[in-house]
Formats: structure tokens, sequence, C-alpha cells
């Protein structure tokens, strides 16, 4: 297992056929605020590759497999790198699976739905979250932040493949993709300013 750094694009074609694991990291939590830094992938095979961004957001390669709408692309909380990743590079990084709306909608027996918590159930591996709110846009970034960025997509096709087999046992297959199907446009409403509002409320 490595972890791999680079700047402004991925060298060619790193990955073995089918799903990515993807996720993000910027300066905050405001698409139009906090600038998108690193983009981190994996394809399940053992390596995760980290796209440093540092204002320049051309990457054709890191575009063209995010764009690729015959991968799969796996999040766990989709809504916001989905946004992300739309107001930055300017495409839709789909198809997706979220294991967070997967982890909703089986693990309805508790309120712990982060990723820490789910990878502890279902893989029994501990993730540090320690890295989470510290600066992605430094000029270098330590070991522990290279570390806790790959974390992030490094057990998504584990979780991807136990979280499918229980919606498929709790017969919500369908309404879960019926949610993934849905998340660009979500993620396309909080850009536009419904981040907050629920449209299909009554008032």
């Amino acid at each position: 297992m490595a972890i791999f750094l680079h700047e402004g694009d991925l060298p060619g074609d790193v990955f073995a056929p089918g799903p990515i694991a993807v996720d993000t990291e910027t300066m905050g939590l405001h698409p139009y605020r906090d600038r998108l830094c690193l983009v981190q992938l994996a394809d399940g095979q053992g390596d995760e590759h980290l796209v440093r961004l540092a204002g320049n957001y051309a990457a054709p390669n890191l575009k063209a497999v995010l764009a690729d709408p015959a991968r799969l692309k796996l999040y766990h909380f989709a809504r916001f790198d989905l946004a992300v990743l739309e107001h930055y590079l300017g495409i839709e990084a789909g198809p997706v699976f979220c294991t967070k709306i997967a982890s909703k909608l089986i693990r309805t027996y508790t309120d712990r739905h982060g990723l820490k918590d789910l990878l502890r159930e279902l893989l029994g591996v501990e993730v540090s979250k320690q890295q989470q709110s510290s600066d992605w846009g430094a000029a270098v970034l330590s070991d522990a932040q290279k570390d806790y960025a790959a974390s992030d997509v490094r057990y998504l096709h584990r979780a991807h493949v136990i979280l499918a087999e229980r919606l498929a046992r709790e017969g919500r297959t369908a309404m879960a993709q019926s949610c993934f199907d849905f998340l660009p446009t979500r993620a396309r409403l909080d850009l536009a300013g419904w981040a907050e509002n629920d449209i299909f409320a009554h008032m």
C-alpha cells in the first residue's frame, strides 16, 4: 500500500477498472468561499492517489476519471463532494454510491453515520479524524495530513460491498439508487442557494 501525491493532475491512467473511491479536502465548508485543495482517489487495490490543486483546476486526467459515466464513484457524504467538484472542476462526478446515505437507510438502529463510526462497525478498523480541520492550503502537506486524506478513500470499496448487501437484504436497493441518482441535483440546489431549505416541505 502506498500514498501518491500528485501536483495539479493525475499522471495518467493509474487505476484498475471498476469503482473509484473519491473524497475532497477544502479550506472550509462553503464552496464559493473555501477553495478545493485536494482530491483523493483509490481503486481498491491498495494505493491511494492524492491530487493537490493550488488554484489551477485544469486537471484533464483527473476530470476524465471523475466524469467517466462508466465508473461508479464511491463517496461518504457525496452531497458536499459533488458540489465542490462541480463548482471548481465543472464536472458531474458520477454515477454515485454514497456510503453515508446507504448507512442511514439500513443502520436505522443508530444515529452515528460518520465514516469513523461506520468503518468501526462494518470493518473493525479505526481511522483518525485529527487532521480533518487542518490547513489543506499549506505549501507542504504533513505526513499526518496525507495519511488522513488517504484513509478517507482507503476503505470505501470494502464498505460499499457490505452496504450494498445490506440494502438488498432489507429491500432498499431501489430506494437507495433513487437517492444516489438525485444527489447531483441536490448538490446543485446547494450551490444555487437552497442548502438549508427543504423544497419538498409544506412550508
